[in-house]
């Protein structure tokens, strides 16, 4: 690894206060991959061998039952995944793929369980993190269950906007087909929500998106913050609290 890949991995939260030593150990154990555009990364139902961290790229997590499949949440850079089934030995309960050419940091599952059993900091890290997860999956489900497919639109696009700058204008950062599956929508449902987001100055052209009123963007969404989690006003409906 480049150092400042290294030194990118330990600005995590979940590395940031572990023994200096131990995290060489694990970073020194790991892999790093380039991977091309869609890529299957790891599938539901194998063992989880590595804790994944996404460098560079975006990830698609995502699960599949009968012939359906559907987008669970995507990753960017810097993320990790997926440290409950590493931490129990047991199988991803999600499948993994690169949805961009992406750099991804593979440590030894093994190594990371042996370094919480040895590393107290470590592991109140790891305490912390699933604990984020466990809020950051509420929060989903809440915006799944209780907002409409218009109010969850609006709310993605308002923490992209101001992820990406708060300048009026942003990029979506995956296909539409991704987001209406991530939203719980159909394609359909999502083409009528985009256009029920015209009145308040919402334009579409492909992937790209401009913003006339972001206030007016937020309380469709009904700027909820036991869901959004906005920091003034940000992170996404599925981050972490």
């Amino acid at each position: 690894m480049r150092e400042e890949d290294k030194q990118v991995v330990r600005n995590l939260s979940l590395f940031h206060d572990m023994d200096a030593g131990r995290f060489d150990g694990l970073v020194n154990a790991a892999f790093l991959q380039r991977f091309p555009e869609r890529v299957v990364l790891i599938k539901e139902g194998e063992p989880s061998d590595f804790l994944h961290v996404v460098i560079d790229g975006v990830v698609e997590l995502f699960a599949a039952l009968d012939g359906r499949e559907s987008t669970m949440t995507v990753l960017s850079p810097v993320s990790t995944f997926i440290l409950a089934a590493v931490l129990k030995d047991a199988v991803y309960l999600m499948s993994a793929r690169t949805r961009t050419a992406s750099r991804v940091l593979m440590i030894p599952a093994k190594s990371v369980r042996d370094a919480m059993a040895e590393d107290d900091a470590f592991a109140r890290s790891i305490v912390s993190e699933l604990a984020n997860c466990y809020r950051g999956v509420v929060r989903n489900q809440k915006n799944l269950k209780l907002r409409t497919g218009v109010e969850r639109l609006a709310s993605y696009l308002a923490h992209q906007h101001v992820r990406q700058g708060n300048s009026g204008r942003f990029t979506l950062p995956i296909d539409k087909k991704t987001l209406a599956s991530m939203l719980g929508m159909t394609p359909e449902n999502l083409s009528r929500s985009f256009s029920a987001l015209r009145k308040i100055g919402v334009t579409v052209s492909g992937p790209d998106i401009i913003v006339e009123d972001a206030e007016a963007l937020i309380e469709i969404a009904r700027n909820a913050p036991l869901i959004d989690n906005f920091p003034p006003r940000c992170d996404h409906p599925a981050g972490k609290d």
